[in-house]
């Protein structure tokens, strides 16, 4: 969710201030970019990763601050609800040694502070959106106690002027009004992070949009919400909902969302950060002491708080993020359409997928987004999330294509030369695309996995959607905590 804030009162002075700072900040950075002044070595990358907290049945647990507390590391921090926790992985060389010990260090992280939320009767568990939710359980007293959090959820409620609504169809469609933001909460992901050059930003960028749609498809992970089965990838459509501050005037006036795919491929990272200052207002008007315009004038690196800070409230699938580290500012892609878990393993092996398509696409001589229009990307990235592996999707060359059959014939191979390119140990990157291969085969996504256990054990045990979902969750954990891929979970209670 990015930097903490300070409880305040906003004034349209203050308003009017940040805005004339975001573009101050956005001028000092098309110097920045016109005068080289990003240093890029090697790239890095990077993975956050949020989950959510269970009791003993597998409902949330509201106990998140005592758990961050008892696990005393400040890779970790609280999300928007207090059921919810997020873990900040440090970057490392993609391709070095220290990429291959990842899901090994990430499996430490989970297991210590799976430990600790035992201590205070707690689970942790990765996914998608967390089946046991009911809509009590996300109320604005349920909020983490960070100030930011509330003062999003101020800003969003009074942008939009009236109650949210969450729309969802599918088998059992969904529908309901709210006053606040806290179902964004039960959106947990993965997100991705990959350290570019100035002059690959937008190379890179262009195709994490075009593959956003078989990334869904393959690691579809959230089919329940509030009892209802909804969508393979449901998360991706409450988040859009669930931060919307536009009522329905708006939305005729084709005001842009918060929750954002995009409208164009791009040229430049600049175009991104000029977009979100031209389209949006500011949720978090707060400024920074930090003149950009003369710490650069004095040889220094400036933050740029008041651009990053606006870049972070608005939410765009695949993210430009701005960072300076040690002195030496650089730009990341931010990958943010995946679900989290179910495993490590599945994790660890959808960013391999990720890095070495990207970097396939990004090196091939004609663009596939030369070649495949912005809309059809859009596109493929919610038909992915209302069908997941069944879904069918476009691709240049091929068509309409199953999305199974796009990932096996045409993006699988890409990955494992990409891998390779990026210098990844031949069998790690088999073991890892591996899994990939056996889901698409299988088709068992977690969503699969979800849909099907619920369904056997309401028709074996006659449970209730609630209890089956409890009994389903709790399943979920175990397997879980094997780190054997979904694909092989046997379906059943």
């Amino acid at each position: 969710m990015g930097r903490d804030v300070s409880p305040v009162t906003i004034s349209g002075e203050d308003r009017r201030r940040y805005r004339d700072k975001v573009r101050r900040c956005l001028d000092v950075l098309a110097r920045m970019l016109g005068e080289s002044q990003f240093e890029f070595d090697r790239p890095h990358i990077g993975l956050e990763v949020e989950l959510n907290l269970i009791d003993a049945l597998g409902d949330p647990l509201m106990r998140n601050a005592d758990v961050l507390k008892a696990i005393a590391d400040p890779a970790w921090a609280t999300e928007l609800g207090q059921f919810n926790l997020e873990i900040n992985i440090p970057p490392r060389e993609l391709g070095g040694e220290g990429a291959g010990e990842l899901e090994t260090e990430v499996a430490a992280q989970l297991a210590h502070a799976d430990d600790r939320a035992r201590e205070v009767g707690g689970r942790l568990v990765m996914i998608g959106v967390l089946p046991t939710l009911r809509r009590t359980d996300l109320g604005e007293e349920t909020l983490s106690s960070n100030a930011r959090y509330r003062m999003l959820n101020d800003q969003i409620v009074a942008a939009r002027g009236e109650e949210l609504h969450i729309a969802i169809d599918g088998p059992e469609p969904l529908r309901l009004h709210t006053d606040c933001i806290m179902p964004e909460a039960a959106c947990t992901s993965v997100q991705f992070h990959l350290q570019v050059s100035p002059e690959e930003f937008a190379p890179y960028w262009n195709a994490a949009q075009a593959i956003a749609g078989a990334q869904v498809a393959m690691a579809a992970n959230s089919p329940f919400l509030f009892g209802h089965r909804l969508w393979h990838e449901s998360r991706i459509t409450l988040f859009e909902q669930a931060t919307d501050t536009r009522p329905d005037e708006l939305k005729a006036q084709g005001v842009r969302p918060r929750v954002w795919f995009g409208e164009r491929w791009i040229t430049s990272v600049f175009d991104l950060f000029e977009e979100n200052a031209r389209y949006f207002p500011s949720l978090l008007p707060l400024c920074d002491d930090e003149d950009p315009l003369e710490v650069l004038e004095e040889g220094g690196i400036p933050e740029l708080g008041e651009l990053s800070l606006h870049n972070g409230t608005v939410y765009r699938w695949n993210r430009p993020i701005y960072a300076v580290v040690n002195g030496r500012p650089h730009l990341r892609v931010e990958n943010r359409v995946l679900p989290a878990g179910p495993t490590i393993a599945d994790v660890i092996a959808n960013g391999a997928f990720y890095y070495g398509v990207v970097r396939m696409l990004v090196e091939e001589e004609r663009p596939v987004w030369s070649r495949l229009s912005f809309a059809t990307a859009e596109e493929n990235l919610h038909r992915a999330a209302r069908n997941g592996m069944e879904s069918t999707l476009y691709w240049p060359g091929m068509g309409d294509v199953p999305a199974a059959e796009l990932i096996l014939r045409r993006l699988l191979p890409l990955a494992y030369e990409g891998l390779d390119r990026w210098g990844v140990d031949p069998a790690r990157r088999d073991r890892l695309l591996g899994i990939i291969e056996r889901r698409c085969v299988t088709g068992r996504t977690g969503a699969a996995w979800q849909i099907g256990t619920v369904d056997a054990i309401e028709k074996s045990s006659g449970a209730d959607r609630h209890e089956a979902l409890r009994l389903m969750t709790r399943g979920y954990v175990e397997h879980m905590d094997t780190n054997e891929p979904v694909h092989t979970w046997p379906i059943g209670p």
